[in-house]
């Protein structure tokens, strides 16, 4: 099996000892490093990899902020937390990582970890096709308008906001209501490009126009319908937001 790995720590002697690790398993056709979580979210756009090895105290983004960013992704690889503290392991486990390493990785140990990835792997649907069946499914969102069920196009929703005890779906010029909850719109939908901004808003962020800072770090978002609609971000969801944009 050849496998594809990422990893991510600031410290670059750790970034070679893993990488040089991993070639003599001979299990990984592609090894890629990053310094930083802003650079591996580059990277991680750009190639699907089996696998990320991720450091957790990081300047910047750190890597807990980072795997919060990946379980927005449709397919997210595997992740294994490298780190010199154990006092992350409960945290780790439960953001379901596949495994948790502690500086310095002995190889026998690192075997052990390649061999769970390689099972998982294994035992995964192929995620390409996995996607594209996705994409093909959730293409249209059915919506509800004066009784009536209506099939919106995913890139014509601008965002989706509950409201009491209901949720309206906006596109350019119309509104409807939807019988998903946001916490199911967030699982139904692809993100990226809908991201949840806010735990009242869902956001199609390829109909963003602007993005201003507000108080406190977080964010104001401007959508192109007609109303020129201001959405808020959250402090909470600011990280991703700026993650998932290179901010």
């Amino acid at each position: 099996m050849s496998l594809k790995a990422l990893i991510v720590d600031d410290e670059e002697p750790a970034l070679s000892e893993l990488s040089y690790m991993l070639y003599e398993s001979s299990e990984f056709e592609r090894i890629d490093t990053s310094q930083t979580a802003i650079e591996a979210l580059k990277l991680l756009r750009q190639t699907r990899y089996d696998v990320v090895f991720l450091d957790i105290q990081m300047p910047g983004l750190t890597g807990i902020e980072l795997m919060n960013v990946l379980t927005e992704f449709s397919a997210p690889p595997l992740v294994v937390f490298v780190t010199a503290y154990d006092e992350y392991a409960v945290k780790a486990f439960e953001l379901q990582t596949l495994d948790y390493l502690l500086k310095p990785i002995s190889f026998q140990r690192l075997v052990k970890t390649i061999e769970l990835v390689k099972t998982r792997v294994a035992g995964t649907p192929d995620r390409t096709q996995e996607q594209k069946s996705a994409k093909e499914r959730l293409e249209m969102l059915p919506v509800e308008r004066e009784g009536k069920t209506i099939l919106v196009d995913l890139s014509e929703i601008r965002f989706a906001v509950a409201q009491g005890d209901h949720v309206q779906v906006k596109t350019r010029s119309q509104a409807y209501f939807s019988r998903f909850s946001i916490a199911d719109l967030e699982k139904r939908l692809p993100s990226p490009p809908f991201l949840k901004t806010h735990r009242a808003y869902l956001v199609n962020l390829r109909n963003v126009v602007e993005i201003y800072p507000y108080f406190n770090g977080a964010f104001v978002l401007k959508v192109n319908d007609n109303d020129s609609t201001e959405i808020p971000v959250s402090r909470g969801h600011a990280k991703n937001l700026r993650a998932l944009l290179g901010m």
